[in-house]
């Protein structure tokens, strides 16, 4: 990862040598012993980088790979009305077509990925006896954001699952798969993120900062429908830190690394196996490992190309190889000469694109969200300025007087379109059921109410032995 790789291969080759073909299993992922290798300041910061190198994901076609989020945009964009393969064939399409099976290894991978990222933060945590007084504050509140990162992401997606917040042996199998209420999931990751924004600061964009820590916190308290207060003074606190703005040109957002409007981003490093990323390849046309998938759908275009000003040239393309068919362009690896967007790698399946997560567009629109606090309407100045800046952002400088709950979740589409925000939105504003469904009716598609949480990966249900239950309609 860009800028902060230290040991860290060193310390996961004594991991994996440590525990042998256990590491590799998802019981005891969580159980991984490595005693005695942290002694020392040095020592555990190769732990914290190991956090976000299992964040980052392993580029690589290996499906016994940890990919993480690059392949979230299936179980995210893939989900909602925003993308969908090009060819509408194999376990990809199971996404769009609300078909999702337990057996899916997309939906399984990234499980198990997350749960290693929980892993590694419960190993950081486990050894902070070890840090100078110092340096431990830091390292706690880098490790509890990234817990509660994996957390937030988890709990979305799959619904009540495993609270593992501490290292747990091979037999301990209760903890490894009773799922739990997601209340006592969203307290953990609540907790964390009040101690990370007390312990760190604003020194990182590719790793957890107070900032990211404040606008993680805030989204979590939307997502819940409670304290918007707190998450409008969490979001104030960022914007008024000065310490972050809005790039005056959209594209620089994607193709300019460590810009003023990131918080948080995932560093990868161009054509370096072990450091880069194939997500963008995987969406152009047969040059990763698939034909094409996260195709820009009909809806999405029609949204873009009536909301999303100057944004909408850098949001997507026409495929000039199959002109019917339309696809990303945020992140694209080989460029485009067209829109001045330069290369970022010699092979664009070894990518260096860094992976933006949070970034200070968001924390606008969140801004006015908080204020809106569930509402159908706001006029409320506050609120119509964050909204105002990112439009006028867009080109869009008609002044805004009243925003109103659809206006700001159009507002989030179209900003914020294909960044495996969307499917999110609709749940958290509570129109997922109603956009689905019609969305689906249109297509021909299949989703019902069920299809908002993804199945339980069968192979944990089967390694529980009747522990763990599936979730409803799978």
């Amino acid at each position: 990862m860009k800028k902060i790789k230290y040991l860290i291969y060193g310390f996961l080759s004594i991991m994996m040598i440590s525990c042998g073909a256990d590491f590799l299993e998802p019981l005891p992922e969580s159980a991984i012993s490595s005693v005695g290798y942290f002694q020392n300041d040095e020592e555990i910061e190769t732990g914290v980088i190991g956090m976000y190198d299992a964040i980052q994901g392993v580029n690589s076609n290996n499906l016994d790979d940890n990919f993480s989020i690059q392949r979230e945009y299936y179980l995210t964009e893939m989900r909602s009305d925003n993308t969908r393969t090009k060819s509408s064939e194999g376990e990809a399409a199971q996404f769009e077509s609300y078909n999702v099976t337990a057996s899916n290894g997309i939906v399984s991978n990234y499980y198990i990925s997350f749960y290693e990222i929980i892993y590694r933060a419960n190993l950081v945590l486990e050894n902070l006896d070890a840090a100078s007084e110092a340096k431990s504050p830091k390292f706690e509140g880098e490790a509890k954001f990234v817990r509660a990162y994996a957390y937030f992401n988890l709990v979305r997606l799959y619904g009540d699952i495993p609270l593992i917040d501490h290292l747990i042996g091979p037999l301990e199998k209760e903890i490894a798969f009773t799922r739990v209420p997601s209340s006592e999931i969203y307290d953990l990751i609540i907790s964390d993120l009040k101690i990370s924004i007390q312990n760190l600061d604003n020194s990182f964009k590719n790793r957890a900062s107070k900032a990211a820590a404040q606008s993680l916190l805030a989204k979590v308290y939307l997502t819940l429908g409670t304290n918007y207060s707190e998450a409008q003074t969490l979001l104030e606190s960022v914007i008024t830190s000065g310490e972050f703005s809005l790039e005056s040109n959209f594209k620089d957002v994607f193709y300019t690394e460590n810009n003023d409007e990131v918080i948080f981003a995932i560093g990868y490093t161009s054509d370096l196996s072990s450091e880069s990323q194939n997500i963008s390849a995987e969406w152009l046309n047969s040059v990763g490992r698939t034909s094409g998938v996260n195709y820009v759908t009909a809806d999405a275009r029609l949204a873009l190309d009536a909301k999303g000003g100057n944004r909408t040239e850098y949001s997507y393309r026409q495929d000039m190889a199959q002109p019917t068919q339309y696809q990303v362009v945020k992140y694209l690896p080989n460029g485009d000469s067209s829109l001045d967007i330069e290369p970022t790698s010699s092979n664009p399946e070894l990518a260096g694109n860094d992976w933006i997560i949070i970034r200070y567009a968001d924390v606008l629109l969140m801004h006015a969200e908080a204020i809106l606090a569930g509402g159908q309407e706001t006029s409320a100045t506050a609120a119509i300025n964050s909204f105002q800046k990112v439009r006028d952002r867009a080109g869009l400088t008609e002044t805004v007087t009243t925003i109103t709950k659809q206006d700001l979740l159009d507002e989030r589409r179209v900003e914020l379109a294909f960044e495996n925000h969307r499917f999110f939105d609709l749940v958290r504003f509570g129109a997922a059921q109603e956009v689905l469904s019609a969305f689906s009716s249109m297509n021909d598609y299949s989703f019902s109410a069920t299809d908002l949480l993804l199945p339980i990966p069968q192979r944990e249900i089967n390694l529980s032995n009747g522990i763990m239950q599936q979730n409803p309609g799978y």
